[in-house]
């Protein structure tokens, strides 16, 4: 097919959604799941943008009060625990310490703004906030001996890429066609309806007739936006870096820190990986490709110089394992600096002729709900108003108590998990908690029947076994070495450096005939 759509379509679909971040495989799944026949086309992996750069953070938004962002705040709070119910394998509570610093916020707005920060939104799952000793707090032990106070609350972590992850397998469980590495190379509408040509990544092109498309493509919006529209004014959006340092592990304990700075801005330091330190991040504005985005020296020192100014064992650059950086498509406010952008959403709906949807802003945390007032756009649109379902359902893996999303499935993970253990007692240790993290209940489908662990098919590097592999084939789109070291887990970070190249040379020796399936 020649590009130009004059040869009809070979696809129909209620909905085209372009894009396979967050927003976009949210989009997909509760479309899905209220009965529309849906198309995804993602040009790259899932996830393998912004949606897997983010700081592994469900939250609110405590900075963001400053900025009386209140109701995205209040929106972000009942997200958070709803998100936690859904995905409890894949999401956790966890406990962030503010260190008080003399000379920059008084201790008594810090009070207050923690203080509102739990009465924003009702609190089902996670404790609230307190003041703390740090002189006879664990987490005081890392820190320079001035820091002598500090504060305690609560928000969430998330594996970012595997949550993009779960809505694809749950869209396409629901009936959802998920393309990656399949462009939208042109976009028109004619005779009531878009007709969009795909273009997978061997060249091959497909035409899709969707009655409604909805443009979820990040930071690359406006590329699409006017594709599909060449004449009307573009809406402005704004593209502002975030960058992330990995360093070997900086304290024991199990707290995150969050870290003040005199430029206004904050930092978080955070457990990560077992053996590990996650700091981020950075907010500066981009004018690059976002394909090509990546920290830079300045980013690197900024952050190793902001928590050494905390943490009593100094922080350099020669510390750094390894980095990433996203861009992040906000709303743009000339007023404001790209700190102080709001992280909230907004829509914009053409609908002369067939509708489409365009996304603005957002964030990891409020995904869900975006998607549930995207799709009401798009049910409104099409004159199908369908009901909506997924704040009371389990992501897949997430049904360790049941199918509806429980509190008791976040505090009573550990109790489960030693179930698993039990189930499978071959299984490592580290390995079993890898899985059960990784997978929740379909840790049952990774294991197929297998009764121990040479029947997992061999250990291709530490960590990563044959049948580990295949099910990232089969089930999560997963198609290069990056999209199983590094999004689908992150065994990048504890496999030598040529696993990469070697499982590179096998997945190209070991081609995969069949599409993924759920």
């Amino acid at each position: 097919m020649d590009g130009s759509m004059a040869a009809g379509h070979d696809i129909e679909c209620d909905l085209l959604v372009v894009g396979g971040g967050i927003n976009g495989v949210g989009i997909a799944r509760d479309a899905a799941g209220r009965g529309l026949c849906v198309v995804l086309c993602e040009k790259d992996d899932l996830a393998s943008h912004t949606s897997s750069a983010s700081s592994k953070l469900i939250h609110g938004g405590l900075r963001y009060l400053e900025y009386y962002e209140f109701a995205l705040v209040r929106k972000a709070l009942i997200e958070r625990e709803v998100l936690l119910r859904s995905a409890p394998h894949i999401m956790r509570p966890l406990r962030f310490v503010m260190p008080h610093r003399e000379g920059l916020r008084p201790a008594w707005m810090i009070r207050a703004g923690l203080y509102l920060y739990d009465l924003l939104a009702r609190r089902e799952i996670l404790p609230g906030s307190k003041g703390v000793n740090l002189r006879c707090h664990p987490a005081g032990r890392p820190l320079k001996p001035e820091f002598k106070r500090g504060f305690v609350y609560s928000d969430g972590w998330v594996d970012d890429a595997r949550l993009v992850v779960l809505n694809a397998m749950d869209a396409c469980r629901k009936g959802a066609a998920i393309r990656t590495r399949t462009a939208c190379t042109a976009l028109r509408r004619e005779s009531g309806s878009w007709l969009a040509t795909l273009r997978d990544s061997d060249g091959g092109e497909q035409v899709v007739k969707a009655r409604c498309v909805v443009n979820a493509a990040g930071p690359w919006t406006m590329d699409l936006l006017g594709m599909a529209l060449p004449e009307r004014e573009s809406r402005p959006l704004r593209l502002v870096k975030g960058s992330h340092i990995v360093v070997p592990r900086l304290f024991e304990h199990d707290h995150a820190y969050i870290f003040q700075h005199p430029d206004g801005r904050i930092v978080f330091s955070i457990p990560y990986e077992h053996d590990y330190t996650l700091i981020g991040t950075t907010d500066l504005d981009y004018k690059g490709d976002p394909d090509q985005v990546a920290i830079d020296a300045g980013e690197v020192d900024y952050l190793c110089r902001l928590a050494g100014e905390y943490f009593a064992q100094p922080i350099a650059p020669s510390d750094v394992v390894w980095t990433y950086s996203g861009v992040r498509p906000l709303l743009e406010d000339p007023s404001r600096s790209a700190k102080a952008l709001t992280r909230d959403y907004r829509f914009s709906v053409d609908d002369n002729g067939a509708p489409l949807v365009n996304i603005f802003g957002g964030k990891i945390t409020t995904f869900r709900k975006l998607s549930e007032e995207a799709v009401d756009l798009v049910c409104k649109a099409l004159g199908s108003p369908l009901p909506r379902w997924t704040e009371k359902a389990c992501l897949p893996g997430g049904d360790l108590y049941g199918d509806t999303p429980q509190n008791c499935a976040v505090k009573r993970y550990g109790e489960w998990e030693q179930k698993i253990r039990e189930m499978y007692p071959w299984l490592p240790p580290m390995l079993a908690a890898r899985y059960c993290r990784a997978y929740g209940t379909r840790i049952h489908t990774l294991l197929d029947g297998r009764a121990s662990l040479p029947e997992l098919g061999g250990e291709f590097a530490p960590g990563l076994y044959m049948a580990e592999i295949a099910y990232l084939r089969r089930y999560e789109w997963a198609v290069t070495a990056e999209d199983i070291l590094w999004r689908r887990t992150k065994l990048g970070l504890h496999t030598p450096p040529d696993t990469a190249a070697r499982l590179d040379a096998w997945l190209a020796a070991n081609a995969l005939s069949a599409p993924a399936s759920v």
